[in-house]
C-alpha cells in the first residue's frame, strides 16, 4: 500500500549500551554549543512520512529516491507522484538493536546496469549485496561483500560510491573493540570495493579492502568538491568525531578517543560532547558539511573551505524534529534529512519518521 507524500512538488524538484557504553545514544542532553535558528525562508518541508525507521535513502537518475527501513527490512520507492510503495524485502535481514537493513546506495552505470546495493545484517554477519532495480520490483540479493563483524550495536552501515566509481562502506567493531586495531578483520574500519566486490590494486594494503582502521562506529560518508571524503564516528563516554579520511590512516579507537597528538594516530577536525551529537548521516552541500545527530537531535552545518579547512559548527533544529539519521544532497542543491524516533530511543510523541527538504 503506498504512502502519500506531505509534499508532492517539493520530490518533483529534484530530487545494548548505558551512557559508559554510548551508541546511537538516547533522548538529547543539554549542550554545550548555542543552536543557531535557521531563518524563515530555510525552514524543511516533509517530503515523506509515515515511515519506520528509515535509515538508508537512495536518489536514482530520475529524481525519484529509494529508502530502506531497517527493522522490516523492505525498501520503499519514494515516487515522483508523491507516494512511497514498497517494492520488496531483502531476505536474510536479521534486525536487532542497532543493526537490520542499512544502507543503500545506487551504481553509478545504473542506467545500464540497473542495480542498487545494500548493507544488511544476517544472523552470521554484516553483508554488502548487489540487487537489481527495474523501476517496479526487486532482483533477488547477490552479496559481494560478507564477514563483516555483526552484533546489536556498533554496525556501521553506510555505503556510498566515491568520486572514483569505488564503493566505500563504513563498518563498526560490534562492541568488540580490538577489532577496530585488528587489520585483518573488517570491523572498525572503512572499506573501499570495486562494485562486484573485488578490491582495487591501489588500495593501501594489496589484496585488503581496508581503507582507514581505528574506527569504532562510522556511520556517516561524504566527498566535497575538491574530492576529500569525510566521516562522523560515534564516541564512548566523551567525544563524537567528524574525520578527514587518508588512505591508511589510523583513527585511534580504542586506544584514544577525540584529540589525542598522539603519534601513529589520526585526530578528529572536529568533536563533540556526546550529548551533543552521536552523529550520524553526512552529506556534504553548498560549502558545508551536514551532519544528522541522534542524541544530539539536531542538524550540524560545518562550513569546509577551499584548502579543507573547517568553519565553526552551526547547531540548526536542535529538538524540533527528534533524533536524526541520515543526510542526503540532492543535484539541485537541496538538503535532505530523516527522523529515526521510531527506534525505541526517540521521544514516542514525535510519531512518525519522516524525511524532510531544507533548502540553504
Amino acid at each position: 500500500m503506498g504512502r502519500r507524500l506531505f509534499s508532492a512538488a517539493a520530490l518533483l524538484v529534484v530530487v545494548a549500551c548505558a551512557a559508559a557504553c554510548q551508541s546511537e545514544g538516547s533522548s538529547a542532553q543539554p549542550s554545550t554549543t548555542t543552536a543557531v535558528a535557521a531563518p524563515a525562508d530555510t525552514e524543511p518541508t516533509v517530503i515523506a512520512a509515515d515511515l519506520d525507521v528509515p535509515w538508508g535513502i537512495a536518489l536514482l537518475p530520475d529524481g525519484t529516491a529509494l529508502i530502506a527501513e531497517r527493522d522490516s527490512g523492505a525498501i520503499r520507492h519514494l515516487q515522483a507522484n508523491g507516494d512511497t510503495t514498497v517494492i520488496g524485502e531483502v531476505p536474510g535481514v536479521a534486525a536487532q538493536g542497532e543493526s537490520g537493513l542499512l544502507g543503500l546506495a545506487v551504481s553509478p552505470a545504473y542506467a545500464t546496469d540497473q542495480t542498487i546495493y545494500a548493507y544488511l545484517t544476517t544472523s552470521d554477519d554484516n553483508r554488502v549485496v548487489a540487487l537489481r532495480f527495474d523501476g517496479r520490483s526487486l532482483g533477488e540479493p547477490a552479496p559481494i561483500l560478507t564477514g563483516i563483524p555483526a552484533g546489536s550495536i556498533h554496525d556501521g552501515g553506510r555505503i556510498a560510491f566515491g568520486p572514483d566509481d569505488k564503493l566505500y562502506v563504513a563498518t563498526g567493531e560490534a562492541g568488540d573493540r580490538p577489532r577496530a586495531q585488528d587489520p585483518s578483520s573488517l570491523g572498525g574500519k572503512i572499506l573501499r570495493i570495486n562494485p562486484d566486490g573485488s578490491i582495487p590494486a591501489d588500495n593501501p594494503t594489496p589484496g585488503s579492502p581496508v581503507w582507514s582502521l581505528g574506527h569504532r562506529n562510522v556511520q556517516g560518508l561524504a566527498w566535497d568538491d575538491a574530492g576529500r571524503l569525510w566521516a562522523t564516528e560515534f564516541g564512548a563516554n566523551t567525544w563524537d568525531e567528524v574525520n578527514l579520511i587518508e588512505p591508511g590512516g589510523n583513527y585511534g579507537w580504542p586506544e584514544v578517543e577525540g584529540q589525542s597528538d598522539e603519534a601513529g594516530f589520526v585526530d578528529p577536525v572536529v568533536q563533540w560532547s556526546t550529548g551533543e551529537a552521536s552523529p550520524s548521516g553526512l552529506a556534504f552541500q553548498d560549502g558545508a558539511l551536514w551532519v544528522a545527530a541522534l542524541r544530539g537531535e539536531r542538524l550540524w552545518r560545518i562550513p569546509v573551505a577551499g584548502d579543507g579547512s573547517l568553519g565553526e559548527p552551526q547547531s540548526l533544529f536542535e529538538g524540533e524534529y527528534g533524533r536524526l539519521r541520515t543526510v542526503v544532497a540532492t543535484p539541485d542543491g537541496a538538503v535532505w534529512f530523516s527522523t529515526s524516533n521510531r527506534d525505541g530511543r526517540g521521544d514516542p510523541a514525535e510519531g512518525d519518521d519522516r524525511i524532510l527538504m531544507l533548502r540553504p
